[in-house]
């Protein structure tokens, strides 16, 4: 089934952007924005994960034509 859907690995990226930053970074310094670097982190990995969402959505073929459908029974 994941052959023929590989966008999906775009859902691991929110995934690796949370558990990337919980051993490395959970301390105070360094100072990005007037933020301690993990909350920073967390605040950049939560924006990020609807792109990956929308990626991930936007090129599975599945989606696409259930989209397609859907815009076809309805004009």
């Amino acid at each position: 089934m994941l052959k023929k859907r590989k966008s999906l690995w775009w859902l691991t990226g929110p995934v690796l952007l949370y558990l990337v930053a919980l051993p490395l970074y959970n301390r105070v310094d360094p100072v990005v924005l007037g933020l301690p670097f993990f909350m920073f982190w967390m605040l950049v990995a939560t924006l990020l994960t609807p792109a990956c969402i929308w990626l991930a959505a936007r090129k599975d073929p599945l989606w696409r034509a259930d989209r397609e459908r859907e815009r076809g029974d309805s004009e």
